[in-house]
């Protein structure tokens, strides 16, 4: 499919209905800055009455799932259907996984893919959008808020034009890492022989249904500790467990740390990684805290 015009719609197997925010689902594929097309999903809010909470109908979620991921992935469904009582959804599957073209660049590129899922659902009638990642997509809205937010610290990389429409109101990163390259586990000891390895890159080709770009960084993007600072005055939170296998409390904690005032750490006790790790309660009070403080 030819490039087209940046986070607008390429194809939709649903047709919209004319309200200012959808009440229909929809499916399209969007474009990136770079011209890859992206598999995404709208799931309208669910209508639930609840006067205790600020209204659902201008708030969008948009999930950065974690690496081998996809939109139709059982558990990315899921956290979408526990997010729609607080607020619409948009779930999508980064460049290389599932249905998106291109390759997957595990964690660079991948803030194009998030900033055309953030503008198209602006382009749906939301006026505050909430961004949460999980492990690479949380270190994916840390940088994305980083780059498109108001500090300007993106221009050399995207322009001052390019964040139009495609900034956060509230970050939610779950089980990110703080720096890049760490391998102090054994699950990211794999987990690097699958990114760098040819043959670990055929079994996640075929095994995951993950295309890696083969090209190393070049150069090293900003880490997500570096981009932390720069997320400020929106409001963020950081959510890590306890028992997680991939990256140890000293990340959470680095993050926070480089966050200083104006971000909240939530340490989950007995939580693991990431969506599977993420219980419906925990999904819960992330939808409200973000209902709570975008915009």
């Amino acid at each position: 499919m030819g490039a087209g015009t940046a986070g607008h719609v390429a194809r939709s197997t649903v047709r919209p209905n004319s309200e200012t925010t959808r009440r229909t689902p929809m499916r399209t594929f969007l474009h990136t800055d770079d011209g890859v097309t992206i598999d995404s999903v709208y799931d309208p809010a669910a209508v639930v009455y609840d006067a205790s909470r600020p209204s659902a109908g201008d708030l969008a979620f948009v999930v950065a799932h974690g690496f081998t991921g996809d939109v139709d992935k059982p558990h990315v469904r899921r956290v979408a259907e526990t997010l729609t009582p607080h607020g619409a959804v948009v779930t999508f599957s980064f460049r290389g996984h599932g249905a998106s073209g291109g390759r997957s660049t595990v964690g660079d590129r991948e803030v194009l893919d998030l900033a055309a899922a953030v503008r198209w659902a602006r382009e749906l009638g939301h006026t505050r959008v909430a961004t949460v990642g999980f492990s690479m997509g949380g270190s994916v809205v840390l940088r994305h808020a980083a780059l498109y937010g108001r500090t300007g610290v993106g221009d050399a990389e995207i322009g001052s034009s390019g964040r139009a429409g495609a900034g956060t109101d509230a970050v939610v990163s779950v089980s990110a890492p703080a720096r890049w390259y760490y391998r102090g586990t054994p699950r990211m000891r794999r987990l690097h022989w699958l990114v760098t390895r040819p043959e670990g890159r055929l079994v996640s080709r075929y095994g995951f249904r993950t295309r890696i770009h083969h090209r190393g960084w070049d150069p090293v993007p900003m880490s997500p500790v570096q981009a932390v600072p720069h997320i400020a005055p929106t409001p963020l939170l950081i959510v890590h467990g306890d028992i997680d296998g991939y990256f140890p409390l000293d990340h959470p904690r680095m993050l926070a740390d480089a966050a200083g005032d104006h971000g909240e750490l939530w340490l989950e006790p007995g939580m693991g990684h990431a969506e599977h790790a993420a219980a419906d309660d925990l999904l819960a009070r992330i939808g409200d805290w973000a209902a709570g403080r975008a915009g």
